[in-house]
């Protein structure tokens, strides 16, 4: 006899058809490798135990189920939504996850929607985890406010940029941060063996073996983003033929071609890319073109990525040579335009033009100096208040509470120049730039000195 049957799984409160459950294993088992090996406890998390070592505020808070809104930040990799993940493996509360370059105001409607029902009728918690968050707008965090405030959500945020300027200002005040950090290339290596080993979650099952030289080359490429050193390893294990003794071997040159780098003399007695870069830019602040040059050539026959000795090249520019040679930055500028407009070998020349041009200028950190400074400053003393007469005042409301009064516009006095105060009041007298002795700079500060007075610019 004929049957045309349905047959219904039930799951607690939910229920999926049998093919909709056939479709779930699948997706599981054919999730990338750094999907699959993603910690579902506290303990099988690798690094950032500054966050979640234990004693520590966050790993208290879960441990106990007494989680607070919270913001992770930190670059791509460092494992953002692993800790969200962890989170609601570990949480009574309902877990709902949205991505905020997809989701719109609709979504957002429906999770405080069934946030508040799930409040009203059992109370239970819920806990959005909004990865990419800083990809939402003013009026879609805005909305977000008042639920996180009067407890209906208990929001967890994920972005890789610094939420202080991505994100809303209320938002911010309500939530905890916490800054995720790129992993130790030890803390890298453990995940590599994991993932070649674990025969549950990981990729054991077909019995490879990582060469050290092809680890420490893949933990040291990976430049901290766990993805990318498991999407590495599991593009080779998936790749390579089985040799005679019937492993799969991750030798130095497949784990070269898996992450796109080509490799010159790497081996795991230190001789790398942090090194070598290392090396190249000490050359430079030490005014040495030929040990700049060498170190560069090196990097240019391994094949690292030229945008990244560019950038480096950039940086150096402004921290090393600075105010002693202003047209540093724009030679190293125009030099990061160029290598990527001409690309490879040509853009190696751009790059020694740059690289000896800074090396042999004269070298100031002051503008490095000055920044950490007050950046250091800003941290003891925290928000202090603007001065009156410095602060906007677009509404009459502001003018009549005195923004602005007193205001001198630079351009109505001789020379464009008027004395006042620019800094807060309890800093009025702090000093964060020093001039240095070279011959640019001091210019600078022979005009500072002649504008502000001996007191203020005095030679240090």
């Amino acid at each position: 006899m004929k049957c045309d049957c349905f047959i219904i799984i039930f799951y607690g409160e939910k229920t999926m058809d049998l093919f909709e459950y056939a479709k779930s294993k699948t997706l599981d088992q054919e999730s990338p490798l750094a999907s699959r090996l993603r910690p579902t406890t506290l303990d099988e998390v690798v690094g950032q135990q500054h966050i979640i070592g234990k004693n520590t505020l966050l790993y208290r808070a879960i441990k106990a189920d007494k989680l607070t809104s919270v913001i992770f930040y930190g670059p791509p990799g460092t494992g953002k939504t692993t800790l969200a993940k962890v989170i609601a493996n570990t949480t009574s509360a309902e877990f709902t996850q949205i991505n905020a370059t997809v989701a719109g105001k609709k979504d957002m409607e429906a999770v405080v929607k069934e946030a508040q029902q799930n409040l009203g009728m059992y109370g239970k918690k819920t806990i959005l985890f909004i990865d990419e968050i800083h990809r939402f707008n003013k009026g879609q965090q805005d909305y977000l406010l008042p639920f996180v405030e009067d407890g209906t959500i208990i929001l967890i945020g994920a972005t890789t940029e610094n939420p202080y300027f991505e994100v809303n200002a209320a938002l911010i005040s309500r939530s905890i941060i916490f800054e995720l950090k790129s992993l130790e290339i030890s803390e890298v290596k453990e995940l590599i063996l994991r993932a070649v080993n674990d025969k549950t979650k990981g990729m054991g099952n077909y019995k490879a073996r990582i060469d050290e030289d092809a680890l420490d080359f893949l933990a040291d490429m990976a430049g901290g983003d766990a993805r990318n050193a498991l999407n590495a390893i599991e593009l080779g294990i998936l790749t390579t033929p089985r040799s005679e003794d019937g492993l799969i071997h991750i030798t130095l040159d497949v784990a070269s071609q898996c992450i796109q780098k080509r490799v010159v003399r790497y081996d795991k007695n230190g001789d790398n890319h942090y090194d070598i870069i290392s090396a190249f830019i000490k050359s430079i602040r030490g005014s040495d073109p030929d040990g700049a040059i060498y170190w560069l050539a090196r990097m240019v026959e391994a094949g690292e990525d030229p945008a990244f000795i560019a950038r480096r090249l950039v940086i150096s520019a402004s921290e090393d040579v600075g105010l002693a040679n202003p047209n540093a930055l724009l030679i190293a500028n125009a030099c990061f335009d160029a290598v990527m407009k001409v690309g490879w070998p040509e853009g190696r020349i751009p790059l020694a033009e740059a690289t000896v041009y800074l090396a042999t200028s004269p070298k100031s950190n002051s503008a490095y100096m000055a920044i950490n400074n007050a950046l250091e400053l800003v941290r003891q003393t925290g928000n202090l208040p603007v001065p009156l007469h410095l602060r906007n005042a677009p509404t009459k409301l502001m003018k009549q509470l005195g923004y602005g009064d007193n205001y001198k516009y630079a351009h109505d006095y001789p020379g464009h120049f008027v004395k006042q105060q620019f800094l807060p009041d309890e800093l009025k007298d702090r000093r964060l730039w020093e001039a240095q002795d070279n011959a640019a700079e001091q210019k600078h500060a022979e005009r500072m000195r002649a504008l502000w007075g001996e007191d203020k610019f005095r030679k240090s």
